[in-house]
């Protein structure tokens, strides 16, 4: 209330300023003339209540639209249809360009959308259009000796992940969702997704412990596979000729989350690096030394994550190995 009454004086300091000289100047005259003091001060008062009271109701009304302007604030992005009533012709103007530039923007906003809606659907087609050449190479794989194609089923698969990768990147950044949420055992969900990836366990030597467990999670099946098999990736992806670890921890209280940890013996994550991992286009210096890391995996798995209400978290040290817990709020979780 004190700055706008503070700013409401400034505004018409100029006017308080004209008043106080029109005052001065009347007594004076005033007094030339041999008027009674009385009466000088009478005509004083009379004005000085008059002017209280203009100023008074201005103000009030000043504040009232000042107001009217605070709660609009949040939702001018929305309508500006609850401007007040402009009182004078400059605020009229103000009004005017308000509303050319609303316009304006609005107009931005619906080209924007249709060019990103475009762009959606052209990367979506392109993603299943380049499914069938993916399937077909494969299929033409199988018709020679495991030894021979090892290394060229690696590299496909990683194109189809990251054909994957791109899709669930457009899924992600809409805003529609096709979540759905239902009990599943995560020891099924994990178990599937270490067979999808079985050749890069051969071809790189890489040792896998990983024991049965029950976890019964209320969650989304094909969005947590996607986001387990990215922390998976990453681990094979900078683990060599060590191994894999996959498991499950829970506190001692019954309502402690669950947790499901996937720890590697990997080059590990630098210190300085480590804040950043869930940043988009984050690479860091392993993705230094990787150049085709695009840093997308664990900024789309942690927009997942979050989308289901789980959590993640990492700890890391260079040469030292990785270790990832995915974590599952008691809430989200069935015991």
């Amino acid at each position: 209330m004190q700055s706008v009454l503070w700013a409401y004086l400034k505004k018409h300091i100029k006017l308080i300023g004209l008043l106080v000289v029109y005052s001065v100047i009347f007594s004076m005259v005033m007094h030339l003339h041999n008027i009674e003091t009385s009466a000088v001060l009478y005509a004083f008062l009379l004005s000085t209540f008059f002017t209280v009271v203009f100023f008074t109701f201005g103000f009030w009304r000043y504040y009232k639209r000042h107001r009217i302007l605070t709660q609009m604030r949040p939702h001018v992005a929305l309508t500006i249809d609850d401007l007040p009533e402009p009182t004078e012709l400059m605020e009229q103007d103000y009004q005017a360009l308000v509303r050319q530039l609303y316009s304006e923007v609005q107009q931005k906003i619906t080209q924007i959308d249709f060019a990103q809606s475009q762009m959606n659907d052209y990367y979506t087609l392109w993603v299943h259009q380049i499914k069938t050449p993916i399937a077909a190479l494969q299929l033409l794989l199988e018709a020679y000796p495991q030894e021979q194609t090892l290394s060229m089923k690696t590299e496909l698969f990683k194109i189809e992940q990251y054909v994957e990768m791109a899709l669930n990147y457009i899924r992600l950044e809409s805003e529609t969702s096709d979540l759905r949420f239902e009990k599943q055992e995560i020891y099924e969900l994990v178990k599937a997704s270490i067979r999808k990836y079985r050749t890069l366990f051969i071809e790189k030597g890489i040792k896998l412990n990983f024991e049965p467990f029950s976890l019964e999670v209320v969650t989304d099946a094909k969005w947590f596979a996607f986001c387990f098999e990215q922390v998976l990736s990453n681990a094979l992806k900078y683990t060599n000729g060590g191994e894999i670890s996959i498991g499950t921890t829970q506190g001692e209280r019954v309502d402690a989350p669950k947790r499901l940890v996937v720890a590697d013996t990997g080059i590990g994550i630098s210190s300085e690096d480590l804040p950043r991992v869930f940043e988009r286009g984050f690479t860091g210096f392993n993705g230094r030394l990787d150049r085709k890391s695009t840093g997308l995996g664990l900024y789309l798995c942690r927009r997942a994550l979050q989308r289901l209400s789980h959590d993640i978290s990492i700890t890391s040290a260079p040469g030292t190995g990785t270790r990832v817990t995915l974590i599952f709020p008691p809430y989200k979780t069935v015991s």
